[in-house]
Parts: C-alpha cells; structure tokens; sequence
C-alpha cells in the first residue's frame, strides 16, 4: 500500500515523517541536511510506495508567507519535475517546532536530549503530518 511523506523543510535541516500503510498514524522518520534531501527523496519515494507528500508550509503570526517560503516553493517545484505521479499538499505548520519541543519535555525527555534539533524537526514532520492524516 502507498503511504504519505511529510515534510518539515528548513534551511540547514529538513525533518521527514511518514504515514503507516492504512494512513491513519504518523511516526518520525529521520532528519536530513536540507542540501542532502533531493538524493534522499529519490530513493524513499519508491521504496515506501509514496503517493502523497505533505509539505509544511511556514506563515507569520499574521498569516504571511515566511521568510523560508521560496526556498519551499522550488522544492515544491522540483518534486513536481522528480516525482510526477505523487501529490504535494501544503499544511500551515506554524507552532509546530513549539509543539515538538513541549512533547520532548512532557515525555520526560532529558534537557541534553531535548537540544537535539534533528529531533526537533523529526518531530515537527510527525506533528504536521499527523494534522494532516485527521483530516482525511
């Protein structure tokens, strides 16, 4: 069965989480650097039969693209170009970094774990792709 990539873009670090086959749970993939993830993409699409590929879109407070937003746009782009056949959906991902770090310290995780960023942004995908598997 196809499952649904999420992706929380950045622009030293990209985190990526991925749907179980029936699409109703997200968990935490891996975090990639953002110059590696095109190469990283290539391989994963197929080997997991990725349909869908969710992709966070950052806002300001007042509901303006972020600063970040071009360098989404042309990723936007070239999966568009790579991978044809999958669908690209955008999910508003404001307050995820925040939500990812407050379920690192309300599951007890040490502060020496909790200043792993990787992590951070592992969780951030999970977060907005799990957003994303509830409204299906």
């Amino acid at each position: 069965m196809a499952k649904i990539l999420a992706i929380d873009y950045g622009s030293k670090r990209t985190g990526f989480a991925l749907s179980d086959d029936s699409k109703t749970f997200a968990f935490g993939l891996s975090t990639q650097n953002t110059h590696e993830i095109l190469p990283y993409l290539d391989k994963l699409v197929p080997k997991e039969k990725i349909d869908t590929i969710v992709i966070g879109e950052p806002k300001t407070l007042t509901n303006e693209p972020a600063a970040i937003t071009p360098k989404i746009d042309l990723l936007k782009r070239q999966l568009t170009n790579r991978f044809p056949d999958v669908q690209l959906v955008s999910m508003d991902e404001r307050f995820t970094s925040k939500m990812a770090f407050q379920s690192m310290i309300d599951s007890g995780m040490k502060k020496k774990d909790r200043q792993n960023k990787a992590l951070v942004d592992e969780i951030s995908a999970t977060l907005i792709l799990q957003q994303y598997l509830e409204t299906l």
